[in-house]
């Protein structure tokens, strides 16, 4: 009979991570949800099983994390699938931030999956196995969203250090895949996973155009279904060889292949530029 694998879903509470921890439930796998609410955590699941440990942990606090794994391998015995999906979106452009509210965002979106990466690798190293979702976004991919820069860049941190991690745990039977969501119909732009700009500056035109165009036209009318992501990421972990690189929807494919193309344009139109930068050209 086989044996179905521990997960852990930082950032469970809703969301993505929310949809995903019912789904695992409802298959029988062993899963740890951590969330900052763990009241919010337990209302939302509504799950009193054994397979099912919700706990509360701070993933910017060292200590709440090693605490929480030592709990998960002290209730499974083992950790086999770790889910980073714990963040939240900033919107304001790079003047309208302050250090501050920037710096929170790095420390969440990703310091956050730095500090649980951190204490789980010890785990897989030992075990020899194990699989790390890191959830950054097409904003990870592609950065031309105005308003969205300290997101986009804590996202595309997040897309470095995975592809560092895949290439670092290779030998030690651990596989890292960056996920790139479009727009899911999820809470994600609603309060409580978005933070606005303290400090405003209207001349920022596009910027505020862009808060105007989410607001009245892709809330609600997101493509993306999280029943179907879910599903994809439990293939996933299924899988014998992952993919690195995982885009998850539509408009996401289409906009990573815009830019794949606009890059390939630009590499070949200056082509002659960067190369001529090389000793004895």
């Amino acid at each position: 009979m086989e044996t179905k694998k521990v997960w852990l879903v930082t950032g469970a509470s809703k969301g993505l991570g929310l949809t995903l921890v019912k789904k695992l439930l409802d298959a029988g796998y062993k899963v740890a949800a951590t969330s900052r609410d763990i009241n919010a955590l337990r209302s939302e699941v509504s799950h009193s099983g054994s397979e099912f440990l919700p706990l509360q942990m701070d993933v910017m606090d060292e200590q709440s994390v090693a605490k929480s794994i030592n709990r998960i391998v002290d209730t499974f015995g083992m950790i086999d699938v770790v889910v980073n999906n714990a963040g939240y979106g900033q919107i304001g452009t790079l003047e309208e931030l302050s250090d501050k509210e920037a710096r929170q965002n790095f420390d969440i979106n990703v310091f956050g999956s730095l500090n649980v990466i951190r204490h789980v690798m010890p785990y897989f190293r030992k075990q020899h196995a194990g699989t790390i979702f890191n959830i950054s976004s097409i904003a990870g991919f592609l950065g031309t969203f105005p308003g969205w820069g300290i997101y986009n860049a804590t996202k595309f941190a997040v897309a470095g250090f995975t592809e560092a991690l895949s290439a670092e745990a290779k030998s030690l039977g651990v596989s890292a895949v960056v996920v790139y969501p479009g727009y899911f119909k999820t809470n994600f732009l609603l309060k409580g996973s978005m933070r606005l700009a303290q400090n405003p500056i209207a001349e920022y035109k596009e910027a505020r155009d862009l808060e105007v165009i989410h607001e009245e036209q892709v809330i609600g009318n997101q493509p993306g279904d999280p029943e179907k992501a879910a599903a994809v990421f439990i293939e996933v972990a299924e899988m014998e060889t992952k993919p690195l690189h995982l885009f998850l929807g539509s408009d996401s494919y289409k906009m990573a292949r815009d830019k794949m193309a606009t890059i390939e344009n630009e590499m070949t139109t200056y082509e002659s530029l960067g190369l001529s930068t090389d000793f004895g050209n």
